[in-house]
């Protein structure tokens, strides 16, 4: 079953076109990678399913109803998370109220159940010393307690926006294994990638973007031998 679907969403911003006639399906309990150049569209499609922008034009569908114009909070409260590519820690706030933020504004939980269940998120990911500033933080932490304040507000459909982006080899493959932790979970993922060992390490099927439009989709086998995408993307990246 699809828990999202897009059938020919677009999004202008005056005369720029950053999403054209864009329709994928995302199914249940899928790991689905975005991927494309710079510009192609990726964060942009992004944020008009979790509800930033509005599209121009299309329909969004999500388990089974229709969201298109839902605004950004209903689209969460209906079960929709997302990380962003820059992160955004709250720097006023230590680690585990950073995390509260999703479940008491995410879920409209009280302070008291808000901390008890953002401990479980950071025990899940292994994030320890819980009342730390973000100054204290490693990179690598920082990016695990922005997924644990996506995770707060219990979602079923999770946005992963470059949450690689920045990590050294190790850090990487750690956050590879958080990632197919969470998906061990049952969460429905998508994530937004230009480092392509994540993309094929971690996905079921493909997505690539290119000037806002869809230009193919398959497993990474099939997508990174496709030479309008090895053309438009991966270039000598690409192992046929």
């Amino acid at each position: 079953m699809a828990i999202l679907k897009t059938t020919r969403v677009s999004r202008q911003f005056g005369g720029l076109v950053a999403l054209s006639d864009v329709s994928v399906e995302v199914m249940e309990n899928e790991i689905v990678g975005i991927i494309g150049p710079n510009g192609a569209g990726k964060s942009t499609f992004t944020n008009v399913i979790a509800g930033v922008y509005l599209p121009t034009s299309g329909k969004i569908e999500f388990c089974g109803q229709d969201i298109t114009l839902n605004a950004a909070h209903e689209k969460c409260h209906a079960g929709i998370s997302r990380t962003f590519q820059l992160t955004r820690p709250l720097v006023g706030l230590n680690l585990i109220e950073n995390v509260m933020l999703g479940a008491m504004f995410g879920k409209n939980h009280p302070m008291k159940d808000a901390r008890r269940e953002s401990m479980e998120f950071c025990r899940f990911l292994d994030l320890k010393n819980i009342e730390r500033p973000v100054s204290a933080m490693t990179a690598l932490e920082i990016k695990k307690m922005e997924i644990a304040r996506a995770l707060a507000t219990e979602p079923k459909l999770l946005f992963l926006d470059e949450v690689m982006a920045g990590l050294n080899k190790d850090e990487t493959m750690d956050m590879i294994d958080t990632v197919r932790k969470i998906h061990s979970q049952g969460m429905t993922i998508v994530i937004i990638e230009h480092v392509m060992r994540v993309i094929r390490e971690l996905t079921h099927r493909v997505i690539v973007l290119e000037w806002g439009k869809v230009l193919c989709e398959g497993t990474y086998d099939k997508v990174s031998c496709n030479p309008r995408v090895i053309t438009a993307y991966l270039g000598e990246e690409a192992e046929c």
